[in-house]
Parts: C-alpha cells; sequence; structure tokens
C-alpha cells in the first residue's frame, strides 16, 4: 500500500474504475475517446476553453489599466496550489485523522499529481471566478456599491454557476465521494456535501474576489500571491458554526443551509437591485462565455436526465449517485436571473470585441 493511495482512495478509485496504484507522479495523457464517460472529453474542452479565454480577455483589461481581472485569473491558481494538496493526501499535512480521504477525480486526458489533479480542474478554478467576477463587475455593482457587495454578489454567481456542475459530476463518474468519510461528506444534499456548496462553491472565491479588488490595484503581483493564500482562512471562518455542532449532522445541516440561504438571498437582492450598468461596452468574454457554458452544462444534464429519473433510493443503475435536481433547477433559474441582468446591460451598452 503506497502513500498516495491508502485503502479509502484505493476504494473510490476501484469505484470510478481504476487502479490508483497504476498511476504516473508528475502527469499522464491518455486519448479522450479512451476516457469513462462521454461527456468527459467535452467538459475539459468547456472548461480549458474557457479559461484561456479568461486569460485573454484579462490581459486585455490588465492593458486598458485595469488589473484586476488578472490579478484574480493568477489568484485562483494560488488558491488551488493551496487547498487542493491537503485534499488529495491529508495525511501529507497530517490531516488524515481529522478530515480523512474525501473524494477522488476520474482519469481525464490530463491529469497531475499521481492522477489526482486534472487539467481542467487546474483551469476550472480561473475560469469560474473570472466568469463570476465579470458578470458582476458589468452590472456596476463594484463601482457603484463597493468591493463587499460586489463580493456578495459574486458568491452568489458561483453558486448557481458551480452548483450545475457539482451536482451531475457523480452521476457522470466526474468525480467520486467518499462515502466512509462522515466528517466532511455529511450532511450531504443529495451526493453533494453541504460544507462543499458553502464553502468551495461560494465562499472561497466570493472572498478571494473581495481580497484582490481590495488589494490588486496597490502592487498587483505580490498581493494576488497573498490574496490566494489567505482565502482558505475564510474558509476556516465560513466553516466555524457548523463545526461547533460536528457530530450532529442535522444541526449542521440547518446552520449550512441558513448560510446558504443567506448567500442566495444577499446576492440575489444585489443583483435585482441594481439597475445602472457600467458606462461602457460588454466585454465578449462576458457577452459569450456564462450563456455557453449554461447552455453546455443544460445539455450534461439532459444526457444524464434519463439515469437520473430511473435512480433508485439516490443512485442509478450504473451504481451513481445523483444530485438535487430541484436544488439544480434553482440553480439555473438564479443564472438566468444573472443573464437576464446581463442582457439589460447589453442593451444599455453597444458590446465590443
Amino acid at each position: 500500500m503506497t502513500t498516495t493511495c491508502g485503502p479509502d482512495a484505493e476504494a473510490v478509485a476501484r469505484d470510478l474504475g481504476f487502479d490508483c496504484h497504476d498511476v504516473s507522479p508528475v502527469v499522464s495523457v491518455r486519448a479522450p475517446w479512451d476516457l469513462a464517460h462521454p461527456t468527459m472529453p467535452l467538459l475539459e474542452l468547456l472548461v480549458v476553453g474557457g479559461a484561456v479565454f479568461a486569460l485573454v480577455h484579462a490581459v486585455r483589461r490588465h492593458r486598458a489599466g485595469d488589473p484586476v481581472n488578472l490579478a484574480l485569473w493568477w489568484a485562483s491558481l494560488v488558491y488551488l496550489l493551496v487547498i487542493e494538496p491537503p485534499l488529495y493526501f491529508p495525511e501529507w499535512f497530517g490531516l488524515d485523522e481529522i478530515y480523512g480521504f474525501i473524494f477522488a477525480h476520474n482519469r481525464f486526458t490530463v491529469q497531475f499529481m499521481w492522477d489526482r489533479l486534472p487539467l481542467y480542474i487546474v483551469a476550472f478554478y480561473p475560469m469560474i471566478s473570472q466568469l463570476a467576477y465579470e458578470v458582476v463587475r458589468c452590472l456596476g455593482i463594484f463601482r457603484r456599491r463597493g468591493a463587499l457587495a460586489g463580493s456578495v454578489a459574486v458568491a452568489f454567481v458561483l453558486q448557481v454557476f458551480y452548483e450545475v456542475f457539482d451536482h451531475v459530476g457523480p452521476q457522470l463518474r466526474w468525480w467520486a465521494w467518499n462515502p466512509a468519510n462522515q466528517v466532511v461528506n455529511q450532511p450531504a444534499m443529495a451526493s453533494v456535501p453541504l460544507q462543499s456548496a458553502l464553502l468551495f462553491a461560494s465562499v472561497s472565491l466570493g472572498a478571494m474576489t473581495y481580497l484582490v479588488v481590495r488589494l490588486a490595484r496597490r502592487g498587483w503581483l505580490a498581493r494576488t500571491v497573498l490574496a490566494g493564500v489567505l482565502t482558505p482562512l475564510a474558509m476556516v471562518v465560513a466553516g466555524i458554526p457548523s463545526s461547533i455542532f460536528r457530530g450532529n449532522p442535522t444541526a449542521q445541516a440547518w446552520v449550512l443551509g441558513v448560510e446558504l440561504a443567506l448567500v442566495w438571498l444577499a446576492g440575489a437582492w444585489i443583483i435585482v437591485t441594481s439597475r445602472q450598468p457600467l458606462d461602457e461596452p460588454l466585454p465578449a468574454f462576458t457577452r459569450i462565455y456564462p450563456a455557453a457554458y449554461l447552455v453546455v452544462m443544460a445539455g450534461f444534464w439532459i444526457s444524464a436526465l434519463p439515469s437520473y429519473l430511473g435512480a433508485e433510493n439516490g443512485v442509478t443503475a450504473d451504481g451513481t449517485p445523483i444530485g438535487s435536481g430541484l436544488y439544480v433547477l434553482a440553480c439555473f433559474a438564479g443564472a438566468g436571473l444573472v443573464l437576464a441582468a446581463l442582457h439589460r446591460v447589453r442593451r444599455a451598452a453597444p458590446a465590443s470585441v
């Protein structure tokens, strides 16, 4: 037994269809058509392409005198390097007895770190952070309401766009949560741990956005690194209320649910009541990518729907857990609200390239 493939990791990997002992410690590459599910290469194309699109846009913004987009893009990667290794290898950091093994990704086209870190996950962080920030920036919220209100709105946008991905991933074998881990992975909303839905899908990058907006204009390079490093502390703080009730999943579910509801209420209210967009054209990234992302995610859900509807006790005939359809519908509705707000902005200002 290797230190990178303990009993829990081995069991989860086996359920995904591979052996975590037979991996490359640095990088592995495989053919897209050999992946476990046909949606996987499409997901990679969507996310990696989105990250590149976001980087091109961020560079343009930087050349125009605004360093925030580029700082946020790089801060997302710093955050990735800080947060992901402890999740994959808790035993390396003395966290295995506290948190245990949490989850494993399936094998994608390009994989790093003993096949634990897919390239598309590396790209996902800057892609999703840029998507949420750009939507809120183009609604004029940062300019008119400040960094705090803007970052709360970002947390809401992250929630509705992230969770349509988070709830379909386990069913399509993109990754698998460790069912034996009751500390981190319970309580859950269907197949998605509530702590993940709150802390990773909203708090983390919302807090990072606040730090970057406040710090980037004061010497963006070093402060970008600082923002990425400090972001996990915000997750720790947001996780304190539920941690008080550790060992009582019902109480934890209520606490996390209330916090998640506050993200929805505050973020949606800020977006709905922001009716004065920026006096500038809507960038191509903001016009195109959020809508494209939702269309592709809707396609993934349509492909998953027959198995979802045929699932028994939350598990499909293929043995994969399903997400919460009702919550995903709410997220699609919330994302539709965001796109409607962007459409209003587009009508108010001509599009640009």
